[in-house]
Protein backbone atom coordinates (compact mmCIF):
# COMPACT_ATOMS: atom_id res chain seq x y z
CA UNK A 1 0.00 0.00 0.00
CA UNK A 2 1.18 3.27 -1.31
CA UNK A 3 0.44 7.10 -0.02
CA UNK A 4 -0.88 7.34 -3.98
CA UNK A 5 -3.24 4.47 -3.41
CA UNK A 6 -4.71 6.39 -0.10
CA UNK A 7 -5.22 9.71 -2.02
CA UNK A 8 -6.89 8.17 -4.70
CA UNK A 9 -9.00 6.55 -2.45
CA UNK A 10 -9.79 9.83 -0.64
CA UNK A 11 -10.81 11.58 -3.84
CA UNK A 12 -13.05 9.18 -4.96
CA UNK A 13 -14.20 9.20 -1.82
CA UNK A 14 -14.94 12.45 -1.32
CA UNK A 15 -16.20 13.09 -4.77
CA UNK A 16 -18.59 10.06 -4.51
CA UNK A 17 -17.58 9.40 -8.18
CA UNK A 18 -15.09 7.74 -10.49
CA UNK A 19 -14.84 10.32 -12.92
CA UNK A 20 -14.99 13.57 -10.97
CA UNK A 21 -12.13 12.10 -8.87
CA UNK A 22 -9.99 11.15 -12.29
CA UNK A 23 -10.62 15.02 -13.14
CA UNK A 24 -9.87 16.38 -10.03
CA UNK A 25 -6.47 14.11 -9.98
CA UNK A 26 -5.75 14.49 -13.29
CA UNK A 27 -5.44 11.00 -14.47
CA UNK A 28 -8.02 8.86 -16.78
CA UNK A 29 -10.93 7.17 -14.94
CA UNK A 30 -9.36 2.91 -16.33
CA UNK A 31 -6.00 3.41 -14.22
CA UNK A 32 -7.80 5.05 -11.08
CA UNK A 33 -10.41 2.27 -11.23
CA UNK A 34 -7.60 -0.33 -11.23
CA UNK A 35 -5.62 1.22 -8.52
CA UNK A 36 -8.98 1.09 -5.93
CA UNK A 37 -9.37 -2.27 -7.29
CA UNK A 38 -5.46 -3.45 -6.39
CA UNK A 39 -6.61 -1.37 -2.40
CA UNK A 40 -9.20 -3.71 -2.22
CA UNK A 41 -7.53 -6.86 -3.33
CA UNK A 42 -4.73 -5.83 -0.48
CA UNK A 43 -6.94 -4.96 2.05
CA UNK A 44 -9.04 -8.12 1.74
CA UNK A 45 -12.59 -5.98 1.98
CA UNK A 46 -14.87 -4.23 -0.17
CA UNK A 47 -14.42 0.00 0.07
CA UNK A 48 -17.04 0.94 -1.99
CA UNK A 49 -20.74 -0.25 -2.65
CA UNK A 50 -20.84 -1.54 -6.23
CA UNK A 51 -23.72 0.31 -8.21
CA UNK A 52 -24.77 3.08 -6.00
CA UNK A 53 -24.88 6.38 -8.07
CA UNK A 54 -23.99 8.51 -6.12
CA UNK A 55 -20.89 5.92 -4.67
CA UNK A 56 -20.71 5.02 -1.12
CA UNK A 57 -18.46 3.99 1.35
CA UNK A 58 -19.18 0.44 3.10
CA UNK A 59 -18.80 -0.10 6.89
CA UNK A 60 -15.28 -0.86 6.19
CA UNK A 61 -14.91 1.98 3.64
CA UNK A 62 -16.14 4.34 6.44
CA UNK A 63 -13.81 3.29 8.93
CA UNK A 64 -10.59 2.92 6.15
CA UNK A 65 -11.56 6.53 4.64
CA UNK A 66 -11.13 7.90 8.91
CA UNK A 67 -7.46 6.94 9.12
CA UNK A 68 -6.22 7.42 5.29
CA UNK A 69 -7.09 11.09 6.33
CA UNK A 70 -4.84 10.79 8.98
CA UNK A 71 -2.08 9.11 7.39
CA UNK A 72 -2.39 12.16 4.78
CA UNK A 73 -2.10 14.43 6.97
CA UNK A 74 0.53 13.32 8.85
CA UNK A 75 2.43 12.53 5.64
CA UNK A 76 1.99 16.19 4.96
CA UNK A 77 3.22 17.24 8.13
CA UNK A 78 6.25 15.52 8.09
CA UNK A 79 7.28 16.71 4.48
CA UNK A 80 6.73 20.30 6.00
CA UNK A 81 8.71 19.84 9.30
CA UNK A 82 11.62 17.69 7.35
CA UNK A 83 12.00 21.00 5.04
CA UNK A 84 12.01 23.15 7.98
CA UNK A 85 14.99 20.77 9.16
CA UNK A 86 17.58 21.82 6.68
CA UNK A 87 17.01 25.28 7.65
CA UNK A 88 17.11 25.77 11.21
CA UNK A 89 20.94 25.32 11.94
CA UNK A 90 20.77 28.62 9.84
CA UNK A 91 18.16 30.77 11.88
CA UNK A 92 15.66 30.12 14.91
CA UNK A 93 11.77 30.60 14.78
CA UNK A 94 10.57 31.37 17.83
CA UNK A 95 6.56 31.08 18.96
CA UNK A 96 5.76 32.35 21.93
CA UNK A 97 2.26 33.41 24.40
CA UNK A 98 2.47 37.11 25.25
CA UNK A 99 2.11 36.19 29.15
CA UNK A 100 6.16 34.84 28.66
CA UNK A 101 7.29 37.80 27.79
CA UNK A 102 6.89 39.03 31.78
CA UNK A 103 9.40 36.31 32.65
CA UNK A 104 12.73 34.35 31.81
CA UNK A 105 12.19 34.81 28.06
CA UNK A 106 13.42 38.06 27.13
CA UNK A 107 16.58 37.32 29.34
CA UNK A 108 16.92 33.99 27.09
CA UNK A 109 16.21 35.50 23.53
CA UNK A 110 18.64 38.47 24.40
CA UNK A 111 21.47 35.71 25.86
CA UNK A 112 21.19 34.22 22.44
CA UNK A 113 21.54 36.72 20.22
CA UNK A 114 24.97 37.41 22.25
CA UNK A 115 26.00 34.09 22.43
CA UNK A 116 25.17 33.25 18.60
CA UNK A 117 25.06 36.53 16.57
CA UNK A 118 25.64 34.52 13.74
CA UNK A 119 22.64 32.09 14.09
CA UNK A 120 19.31 35.37 13.50
CA UNK A 121 16.41 34.33 15.68
CA UNK A 122 13.07 35.52 15.01
CA UNK A 123 10.04 36.17 17.49
CA UNK A 124 6.05 35.18 16.60
CA UNK A 125 3.40 35.66 18.84
CA UNK A 126 0.54 32.55 19.00
CA UNK A 127 -1.16 30.58 21.68
CA UNK A 128 -0.01 27.18 22.33
CA UNK A 129 -2.47 25.56 19.96
CA UNK A 130 -1.47 27.74 17.57
CA UNK A 131 2.25 27.06 18.06
CA UNK A 132 1.56 23.69 17.70
CA UNK A 133 0.28 23.73 14.49
CA UNK A 134 3.13 25.97 13.19
CA UNK A 135 5.76 23.35 14.74
CA UNK A 136 3.77 20.93 12.15
CA UNK A 137 4.13 23.14 9.35
CA UNK A 138 7.74 24.31 9.61
CA UNK A 139 6.85 27.68 10.75
CA UNK A 140 8.17 27.70 13.86
CA UNK A 141 11.56 25.31 15.60
CA UNK A 142 10.56 26.02 18.90
CA UNK A 143 7.18 27.23 21.19
CA UNK A 144 6.84 28.54 24.62
CA UNK A 145 3.42 27.96 26.00
CA UNK A 146 1.07 26.88 29.06
CA UNK A 147 -0.83 24.23 27.66
CA UNK A 148 -0.60 20.86 27.82
CA UNK A 149 -1.84 19.81 24.44
CA UNK A 150 -1.18 16.08 23.27
CA UNK A 151 0.55 15.48 20.07
CA UNK A 152 2.10 12.68 18.78
CA UNK A 153 4.33 15.28 16.14
CA UNK A 154 5.22 17.27 19.06
CA UNK A 155 7.66 16.70 22.49
CA UNK A 156 6.94 19.14 24.80
CA UNK A 157 9.39 20.06 28.01
CA UNK A 158 8.19 21.50 31.04
CA UNK A 159 10.21 24.19 32.39
CA UNK A 160 8.64 25.04 35.64
CA UNK A 161 5.32 25.58 37.53
CA UNK A 162 4.62 29.35 37.80
CA UNK A 163 2.72 30.52 40.53
CA UNK A 164 -0.37 32.76 40.23
CA UNK A 165 -0.68 35.69 42.10
CA UNK A 166 -4.52 38.16 42.01
CA UNK A 167 -4.38 41.16 40.15
CA UNK A 168 -6.28 43.74 42.52
CA UNK A 169 -7.04 47.34 42.36
CA UNK A 170 -5.56 49.71 44.69
CA UNK A 171 -7.73 50.38 47.37
CA UNK A 172 -9.81 46.97 47.13
CA UNK A 173 -11.05 45.07 50.13
CA UNK A 174 -9.14 42.16 49.15
CA UNK A 175 -6.28 44.16 49.01
CA UNK A 176 -5.99 45.45 52.85
CA UNK A 177 -6.25 42.51 54.25
CA UNK A 178 -2.49 41.64 53.79
CA UNK A 179 -0.96 37.85 53.26
CA UNK A 180 -2.33 35.43 50.67
CA UNK A 181 -5.83 35.06 49.13
CA UNK A 182 -8.08 31.98 49.13
CA UNK A 183 -9.76 31.25 45.79
CA UNK A 184 -13.10 31.33 47.09
CA UNK A 185 -12.73 34.98 48.75
CA UNK A 186 -12.38 35.26 44.70
CA UNK A 187 -15.43 33.36 43.50
CA UNK A 188 -17.80 36.08 44.43
CA UNK A 189 -15.64 38.82 42.30
CA UNK A 190 -16.05 39.69 38.74
CA UNK A 191 -13.03 37.53 37.68
CA UNK A 192 -11.53 39.30 34.09
CA UNK A 193 -9.74 36.20 32.28
CA UNK A 194 -8.12 36.43 29.06
CA UNK A 195 -7.25 35.81 25.76
CA UNK A 196 -10.72 35.09 24.61
CA UNK A 197 -9.46 33.66 21.87
CA UNK A 198 -8.00 31.39 20.59
CA UNK A 199 -9.44 28.55 23.37
CA UNK A 200 -8.38 26.68 24.98
CA UNK A 201 -6.07 29.24 26.50
CA UNK A 202 -5.05 30.44 29.57
CA UNK A 203 -8.23 31.65 30.48
CA UNK A 204 -9.51 27.81 30.36
CA UNK A 205 -6.76 27.37 33.03
CA UNK A 206 -7.80 29.82 35.43
CA UNK A 207 -11.29 28.57 35.32
CA UNK A 208 -9.97 25.13 36.04
CA UNK A 209 -8.19 26.15 38.56
CA UNK A 210 -11.67 26.99 40.41
CA UNK A 211 -13.65 24.40 38.88
CA UNK A 212 -10.99 21.56 40.35
CA UNK A 213 -11.86 23.36 43.59
CA UNK A 214 -15.57 23.16 43.43
CA UNK A 215 -15.90 26.98 42.96
CA UNK A 216 -17.74 28.79 40.15
CA UNK A 217 -16.87 32.74 39.88
CA UNK A 218 -20.35 34.24 40.05
CA UNK A 219 -19.49 36.57 36.95
CA UNK A 220 -16.85 36.35 34.02
CA UNK A 221 -15.10 39.11 31.98
CA UNK A 222 -13.43 37.85 28.91
CA UNK A 223 -10.95 39.83 27.14
CA UNK A 224 -8.76 39.92 24.00
CA UNK A 225 -5.02 40.23 26.25
CA UNK A 226 -3.47 40.52 29.32
CA UNK A 227 -3.14 44.33 28.59
CA UNK A 228 -6.64 45.18 28.69
CA UNK A 229 -7.36 42.47 31.46
CA UNK A 230 -5.05 44.54 33.58
CA UNK A 231 -6.32 48.11 32.52
CA UNK A 232 -10.18 46.58 33.54
CA UNK A 233 -8.54 45.29 37.01
CA UNK A 234 -7.22 49.11 37.72
CA UNK A 235 -10.35 50.26 36.85
CA UNK A 236 -12.09 48.51 39.29
CA UNK A 237 -14.10 46.51 37.03
CA UNK A 238 -12.66 43.05 38.56
CA UNK A 239 -9.99 41.06 39.20
CA UNK A 240 -7.43 39.12 37.49
CA UNK A 241 -5.67 35.73 37.75
CA UNK A 242 -2.26 36.66 36.27
CA UNK A 243 1.50 34.63 36.10
CA UNK A 244 3.78 35.90 39.42
CA UNK A 245 6.29 37.33 36.55
CA UNK A 246 3.66 40.31 36.41
CA UNK A 247 5.21 40.85 40.11
CA UNK A 248 7.81 43.15 38.44
CA UNK A 249 5.64 45.53 36.84
CA UNK A 250 5.93 48.99 38.35
CA UNK A 251 2.24 50.11 38.14
CA UNK A 252 0.85 52.08 41.12
CA UNK A 253 -2.79 51.60 40.50
CA UNK A 254 -2.68 47.40 40.89
CA UNK A 255 -1.48 45.26 43.78
CA UNK A 256 -0.57 41.66 43.07
CA UNK A 257 -1.25 39.25 46.07
CA UNK A 258 -0.21 35.96 46.61
CA UNK A 259 -2.87 32.71 46.13
CA UNK A 260 -2.83 30.65 49.10
CA UNK A 261 -3.15 27.37 47.47
CA UNK A 262 -0.14 25.68 46.28
CA UNK A 263 -1.42 24.30 43.50
CA UNK A 264 -2.45 27.64 41.69
CA UNK A 265 0.05 27.03 39.29
CA UNK A 266 0.86 27.61 35.54
CA UNK A 267 3.01 25.47 33.98
CA UNK A 268 5.96 27.40 31.18
CA UNK A 269 6.00 24.70 28.32
CA UNK A 270 8.90 24.04 25.88
CA UNK A 271 7.41 22.45 22.43
CA UNK A 272 9.31 21.14 19.77
CA UNK A 273 9.43 18.67 17.24
CA UNK A 274 9.03 15.14 17.93
CA UNK A 275 12.57 13.83 17.03
CA UNK A 276 13.96 17.02 16.33
CA UNK A 277 17.39 16.91 18.00
CA UNK A 278 19.18 19.84 16.18
CA UNK A 279 21.84 21.34 18.00
CA UNK A 280 20.50 25.10 17.78
CA UNK A 281 17.72 23.25 20.40
CA UNK A 282 20.68 21.64 22.51
CA UNK A 283 21.97 25.00 22.72
CA UNK A 284 18.98 26.89 23.50
CA UNK A 285 18.30 24.39 26.43
CA UNK A 286 21.36 25.08 27.53
CA UNK A 287 20.61 28.76 28.12
CA UNK A 288 17.47 28.66 29.53
CA UNK A 289 19.10 26.14 32.10
CA UNK A 290 22.06 28.42 32.76
CA UNK A 291 19.71 31.26 33.41
CA UNK A 292 17.41 29.59 35.92
CA UNK A 293 20.30 28.86 37.69
CA UNK A 294 21.63 32.22 38.37
CA UNK A 295 17.87 33.50 39.19
CA UNK A 296 17.43 30.49 41.62
CA UNK A 297 13.95 29.20 39.52
CA UNK A 298 12.95 25.78 40.38
CA UNK A 299 12.86 23.60 37.34
CA UNK A 300 13.04 19.97 36.12
CA UNK A 301 16.40 19.22 33.66
CA UNK A 302 15.41 17.84 30.73
CA UNK A 303 17.57 16.91 27.15
CA UNK A 304 16.60 17.47 24.19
Amino acid sequence: MELRHLRYFVAVAEQQSFTRAAEKLFIAQPPLSRQIQQLEEELGVQLFERGARPLKLTEAGQFFYGHAQQLLAKAADLKSMTQRISHIEHNLAVGYVASTLYGMLPRIIYRWRQQYPDTPITLHEMGTGEQISALKEGKIDVGFGRLRIEDSLVRRIILRHEKLVVALPQGHPLAERGGALNLIDLAEEPLIIFPQTPRPSFADQVLSIFADRSLKPERIIEVRELQIALGLVAAGEGVSIVPKSLYGMLRNDIHFMPIYDANAVSPVIMSMRQHDHSENLGKLLDIIYILYDQAGVAYTREQI
